[in-house]
């Protein structure tokens, strides 16, 4: 029962703020000025609420893809007006420049199809489109009608919204047409990044554009005893730092040679009080103490329906300030150790901050 209150509370307090919002363009009476748009994230992280739908987040399949889209426009999007037609969230930008009247400053196609003419009612008609999906190698392909899964599975979604039964078989050219199109997509925007160990890029650091960069753990390599708070990278943070010899690196070019401030962002419990942190790139480096105690609770579980599988529970994490590191322009590992620790670990990490220093 307490489980239910807290995610009806979460509802009436989205409810809640999305009528201040709209209650606040009433009251400046630019209600018929501005195009509210309300969405979400894609699939859930559990088994739950989805409508009878195939998947959930982190799968290509419909249920961990198709997620709710609201405009309103007063005055301009008829209350009530419902677009059947697939669409992605790559649509947004050509819809909302179409509708505003207003050219992307980009040069290059978009992506993405304006819906301006189904929101606004000017038109039934409308191309076939295919639109893909991709999450760590899979694939997917949907039209108006059909899905075509990673394992080359056929469903026909408007009989079939659950993905129960494969049709592949019996709809031989649609299914020859839409592996043809996951191939070629494959090829074009994928390429040598298909597979996640081809993947070797970088992370960017110190654009004088984007002075701050943040490296959370998601990124980061640990090595020794150090592992992470859940399997998933996503919210994780490091913990378990018991022994100097362990490090987490970041594979890091830096683009603008200067000095930058460093944060860590850290919890540490008050008999764990005293560390030493040393973070260094190539033959530079800085080292600061861990003088505070910072140990808050982790949040989250008291409103889980279900067991949480591979998601990490969270908790706020306090600034630590390093001091000033000299970077020299170039690719290298960005090393974070602690040379001493007198209690059981280090510190729980969550992430590092670098800021260019203008």
């Amino acid at each position: 029962m307490a489980e239910t209150r807290a995610v009806l509370a979460m509802c009436e307090n989205i409810d809640w703020n999305v009528g201040r919002v709209l209650a606040k363009l009433e009251e400046r009476k630019l209600g018929e000025r501005t195009i509210v748009v309300y969405f979400s994230d894609n699939g859930p992280n559990g088994w739950r609420w989805n409508d009878g739908m195939k998947g959930r987040k982190g799968s290509t399949d419909e249920g961990g893809l198709r997620s709710p889209l609201l405009i309103r426009w007063p005055g301009h999007i008829r209350a009530g007006t419902k677009v059947t037609r697939i669409a992605a969230a790559i649509d947004l930008a050509p819809t909302l420049a179409e509708l505003c009247e207003i050219r992307p400053a980009s040069e290059k196609p978009l992506d993405g199809r304006s819906l301006a003419p189904l929101v606004s009612g000017r038109t039934e008609e409308w191309p076939e489109r295919m639109i893909f999906s991709h999450w760590n190698g899979k694939v997917s392909v949907r039209t108006d009608r059909y899905r075509l899964d990673d394992a080359g599975k056929l469903f026909d979604m408007r009989a079939d919204p659950g993905q129960t039964r494969d049709v592949a078989g019996e709809e031989t050219a649609v299914a020859a047409r839409l592996s043809q199109a996951a191939a070629e997509w494959r090829r074009d925007v994928l390429g040598e990044l298909a597979r996640d160990e081809n993947d070797k890029r970088p992370f960017p650091v110190g654009y004088r554009e984007f002075p701050a960069t943040v490296l959370p753990a998601r990124d980061g390599v640990p090595a020794g005893n150090i592992r992470r708070s859940a399997g998933a990278p996503n919210c994780s943070f490091f913990t378990n730092w018991t022994s100097p010899d362990d490090l987490i690196a970041w594979d890091v070019e830096v683009h603008t040679a200067g000095k930058y401030e460093a944060v860590v962002y850290y919890t540490c419990r008050p008999a764990d009080v005293g560390a030493t942190l040393e973070l260094a790139f190539g033959g530079s480096r800085v080292e600061g103490k861990v003088a505070r105690a910072h140990d808050p609770p982790l949040v989250g579980a008291e409103h889980d329906r279900v067991p949480r599988r591979g998601e990490s529970y969270v908790k706020e994490f306090a600034p630590l300030a390093l001091g000033t590191i000299e970077l020299a322009a170039g690719r290298g590992a960005l090393t974070l150790r602690a040379p001493t620790i007198p209690g059981a670990q280090a510190i729980d990490l969550r992430g590092v901050v670098l800021r260019l220093a203008r």
